[in-house]
């Protein structure tokens, strides 16, 4: 059996794949804002385009090929981040770990619509410690059984998670009206609120397939670990969708030049504010169970 924790969750949008491909950048930087201050936050070391048929940029090719829907992805812009974040990590792993040692590395290669995530704390934990996100973009409510190629055991171990992010529960901490699509309604599409069984009722819809996979080797607390992992990926991806679609207005009609503009702004205002002010953002420990609307 496979000795790691695998999850898909599946988010279902009101829009078009390609219009996500910007949706999801502009929100990306957006959010990174909302997560950086006080010596915390999001520090973007690289951002640049790959294509593995060229060598020049070998260094920046992804250690496997980026396959989904039975289709190989060989380019499409590479990014290395280091997360200062340990204020978010739960307080078990706080009182065992050394000072210094929760800085989290992501690597990302997006030759979208398929998008490859690797998680990592190679000071640390190093090999004993990784959570793998595979995310393919396609059109459709989210029907399709196994986009990712998943095999034997691997496809057996596997669950499903839909996520609707008008009707799933949110802690009451992390509710906004502003992000909340049961009430929004995009005035530049026409789009929202989301009510009820949307999901079959929308057009255009898609779906984001997001394979989750989770390796966190501690005698005592692995199992405890992963689970945290899972529950707090969940809460990511239902928040950050959340707000995808309640940014609608600000993301539509932006180009791929414009959000490489907006990511090279993003990354200065980022260090401004990791020197400067004080904690924000998403907090570690459990979250609440009930749903402010």
């Amino acid at each position: 059996m496979p000795k790691h924790n695998i999850y898909e969750y599946r988010v279902v949008l009101p829009m078009e794949v390609d219009e996500y491909q910007v949706a999801q950048l502009y929100s990306v930087a957006e959010a990174s804002k909302n997560e950086t201050g006080g010596g915390e936050g999001i520090e973007v070391l690289k951002n640049e385009p790959f294509d593995m048929d060229d060598d020049s940029t070998k260094e920046l090719h992804p250690p496997a090929p980026l396959i989904a829907d039975g289709k190989e992805y060989r380019k499409g812009q590479y990014t290395k981040k280091i997360y200062h974040l340990a204020s978010r990590v739960p307080g078990f792993i706080r009182m065992i770990a050394p000072k210094g040692s929760l800085d989290i590395h992501e690597e990302a290669w997006n030759a979208y619509p398929y998008c490859r995530t690797i998680i990592s704390n190679p000071d640390y934990m190093k090999d004993a410690f990784f959570i793998k996100i595979e995310t393919f973009h396609d059109t459709g409510s989210g029907k399709k059984d196994n986009v990712h190629g998943l095999e034997g055991d691997f496809l057996k171990s596997r669950e499903v998670k839909v996520i609707d992010i008008a009707n799933d529960p949110v802690s009451s901490s992390d509710y906004k009206a502003e992000w909340d699509p049961s009430i929004y309604k995009s005035e530049k599409t026409g789009r929202g609120p989301l009510k009820g069984q949307w999901i079959d009722q929308v057009q255009p819809v898609m779906c984001a397939y997001k394979l989750v996979t989770v390796k966190f080797k501690w005698f005592g607390i692995q199992g405890k670990v992963e689970n945290f992992i899972q529950k707090t990926e969940k809460r990511i991806f239902t928040n950050f969708h959340r707000q995808v679609f309640c940014w609608t207005d600000k993301w539509y009609g932006m180009t791929m030049d414009d959000i490489r503009d907006l990511e090279d702004r993003t990354k200065v205002e980022l260090d401004r504010q990791r020197r400067e002010g004080e904690i924000r953002g998403t907090k570690g420990g459990d979250d609440e169970e009930d749903k402010k609307k």
